[in-house]
C-alpha cells in the first residue's frame, strides 16, 4: 500500500516488550521519515537513520528537551508497569502522573498530532470501581480524550503475544511468554480477536496516525481488526 504523507512520530517506551514491535514496525514503514525514542538509556542494536534517541532521566519533567518536542504528527505512548505490589498513590504517580506530564508538555507543541495511548483491557472509565489498577487508568483515558490533540486513541490489548524479537524487560514475564508462545499461536489462529500481538499493535498506531479508526477507544478486537490492515 502506498502513502503520501511523510510522517515524523515520537515514541515513548520503545525498550519494553510493546515499545520494541512499536519501533520495529514504525522503522519499517516506508511514510514514516522520522521517528524520535525518548529513553532513559540507549537503544541497543539500531543503527537506522530514520532514528533519532533523545537520552532522558526525568520523565516527569521535560523542560530541558521541549525544544526537540515540536512538529511531530503523532506519538506512541508505550510506557507502562504492572500494578502487583504497588499501593494506589505510587502506581498513579508511575502511570497517571508520568504519562499526562509527557502529555501536556506535548500538547502545546504538537496542536495537530495524534496521541496514541496503551492502556489495558478493563480499564475503568467510570473511575468508580473496586479495582484499583482499572480506576488509575480509566481516569487516566479520560484526562487523555479530552486533551486538545488533533486525536487521541486509547488501546486496550488484552493478552500480547511478542513477535520479532520482542521481549519483555521482565525475566519472569519474559519466560513465560518463551514457554507459551505455541499455545498463544494456536489460540490467535482460532480467535485472532482474542490475543493482540506486538506487531499488530505497531500497526495499529500506524494506522491511527494516518487515517484514525471509527472509535477513540480499541479493545482487542479492535486492535486486531485495525493492525491486519
Amino acid at each position: 500500500m502506498a502513502y503520501s504523507l511523510r510522517m515524523k512520530i515520537l515514541i515513548f517506551g520503545a525498550t519494553g516488550m510493546v515499545g520494541q514491535g512499536v519501533l520495529r514496525e514504525s522503522l519499517l514503514a516506508p511514510d514514516v521519515s522520522e521517528l524520535v525514542a525518548v529513553v532513559r538509556s540507549p537503544i541497543d542494536g539500531e543503527s537506522s537513520s530514520k532514528l533519532t534517541q533523545i537520552v532522558h532521566s526525568d520523565f516527569y519533567d521535560y523542560s530541558s528537551i521541549a525544544s526537540q518536542l515540536s512538529g511531530f504528527d503523532a506519538c506512541f505512548f508505550c510506557l507502562g508497569t504492572t500494578s502487583a505490589g504497588k499501593q494506589e498513590p505510587e502506581y498513579t504517580r508511575i502511570t497517571y502522573d508520568l504519562t499526562m506530564a509527557a502529555a501536556e508538555t506535548l500538547v502545546t507543541r504538537n496542536p495537530s498530532m495524534t496521541f496514541v495511548y496503551v492502556s489495558g483491557r478493563g480499564a475503568d472509565s467510570s473511575e468508580k470501581g473496586s479495582v484499583m489498577w482499572a480506576r488509575v487508568r480509566g481516569r487516566l483515558e479520560n484526562a487523555l480524550l479530552a486533551m486538545p490533540f488533533k486525536r487521541v486513541f486509547i488501546l486496550r490489548p488484552a493478552m500480547i503475544q511478542p513477535l520479532n524479537g520482542a521481549r519483555s524487560k521482565t525475566p519472569w514475564i519474559s519466560a513465560m511468554y518463551t514457554v507459551t508462545a505455541p499455545l498463544l499461536s494456536l489460540w490467535r489462529s482460532f480467535s485472532p480477536g482474542g490475543i493482540n500481538t506486538t506487531e499488530s499493535i505497531g500497526r495499529t498506531m500506524l494506522r491511527l496516525a494516518r487515517i484514525g479508526y471509527p472509535k477513540k477507544i480499541l479493545e482487542s478486537a479492535d486492535i486486531a481488526e485495525a493492525g491486519s490492515i
